[in-house]
């Protein structure tokens, strides 16, 4: 029985097997191939997990016949052990292929609490370097990042659509005789969320005693999914221009409808600097609103599907081009300034009720016409 993981077993072994990265692989593989005439020293890939970024580097020194050095900067964020495993590397040449590449996977890793020097190390190695280094992370934009950046050709990786994930998905249960779903995989490839490596680590779990995909299953599994935090769905909404990767970035957030609004209307003008584009977005979050009215007045509850997308790929296509960066994104303040508002309008009804009471009058009249003067007085 054939034990190893499906990850390992159907990684792309070459640039043509990667499906849906067409313009990151380009890139890389011209990076690697002119790596003599660059004045950048190291490419930084980047992008969600599972979109492919080590596989692709392992598929380009795969066709290219070079060797891979693997470091793993979680691993070693200090500066003594990031020039002690990188140091040898980018001066030795390879013993067993044509050329080699250097691969330093997640160095986000390294702008933690526990980076000892470990960043200004790497950053000062990338310039020593006679081989190709290639870095990896999810998200780069950290400040304590921005010395290897300013060092990096960058080469962004995005989410795979569902269908890039669906054909792959297919390949394998085909590859391996599995009976399956049509309904199923596609299920399974739409709640991925363009995490290719989760999908086929989940196929593998589903199929791997009766060899069969089912609905029910993948249904199941859909429902012990963790949930996603509202900074890396607004991350996805923001940072793309690409309808079907910002579709379903709410969906597995655990916000409703309202606070995603809100959110997104607090954070708007943080990364949208263009005004065109911040008024588009606007106007989107705006339509948004008035069918979420709708839904309230008339429980119109079809309405829910173009809130989403108007909130989603809307937000996403109002502007002409990426913004890049990191963006601090922050919990709205919409919603304490309500709180206080309404507090402070209770301690006035309170006070205006017990007026009203003594001198025989309304509590609109004594808001109006006492209130005002209570107010200089105390």
């Amino acid at each position: 029985m054939d034990t190893k993981p499906w990850t390992v077993k159907y990684q792309p072994k070459t640039v043509s097997d990667i499906q849906g990265q067409d313009k990151a692989v380009s890139q890389l593989l011209n990076y690697v191939k002119n790596y003599s005439d660059k004045k950048k020293r190291a490419a930084l890939l980047y992008g969600p997990p599972g979109s492919g970024k080590t596989s692709s580097i392992y598929a380009v020194a795969n066709e290219l016949k070079h060797e891979v050095i693997e470091v793993n900067a979680s691993d070693t964020r200090n500066k003594s052990s990031i020039k002690e495993k990188l140091g040898p590397a980018i001066l030795q040449r390879s013993l067993f292929a044509e050329s080699k590449l250097i691969l330093v996977d997640e160095i986000d890793g390294l702008a933690g609490r526990k980076d000892r020097g470990g960043v200004a190390e790497l950053a000062k190695l990338l310039k020593k370097s006679t081989f190709p280094i290639i870095m990896t992370a999810n998200d780069p934009w950290d400040k304590k990042l921005s010395s290897i950046r300013n060092k990096a050709e960058m080469i962004e990786f995005s989410g795979l659509n569902y269908k890039s994930v669906q054909s792959i998905l297919r390949k394998i249960v085909e590859e391996e005789n599995i009976k399956y779903d049509k309904m199923a995989l596609a299920s399974l490839a739409r709640r991925a969320g363009g995490d290719l490596r989760g999908a086929v680590s989940d196929l593998q779990t589903l199929t791997q005693t009766d060899k069969k995909l089912t609905k029910e299953e993948v249904d199941e599994l859909s429902g012990r999914k963790q949930k996603e935090t509202i900074f890396n769905a607004l991350k996805r909404v923001f940072k793309t221009t690409k309808s079907e990767v910002a579709r379903g970035a709410f969906d597995d957030v655990d916000e409703d409808v309202d606070e995603i609004i809100l959110w997104i209307d607090e954070n708007l003008p943080k990364e949208y600097k263009n005004p065109l584009d911040l008024a588009k977005a606007y106007n989107n979050l705006s339509t948004a609103d008035v069918y979420r009215g709708r839904i309230r007045r008339r429980q119109h509850w079809r309405f829910l599907v173009y809130i989403y997308d108007l909130l989603t790929a809307g937000i996403a296509l109002s502007k002409k081009k990426k913004y890049i960066g990191f963006t601090n994104y922050s919990r709205t303040r919409r919603i304490l300034k309500i709180w206080q508002y309404n507090r402070k309008q209770g301690q006035k009804r309170s006070i205006a009720q017990k007026i009203a009471e003594k001198t025989h009058t309304s509590e609109k009249r004594v808001i109006q016409d006492t209130y005002p003067y209570i107010q200089i007085i105390f």
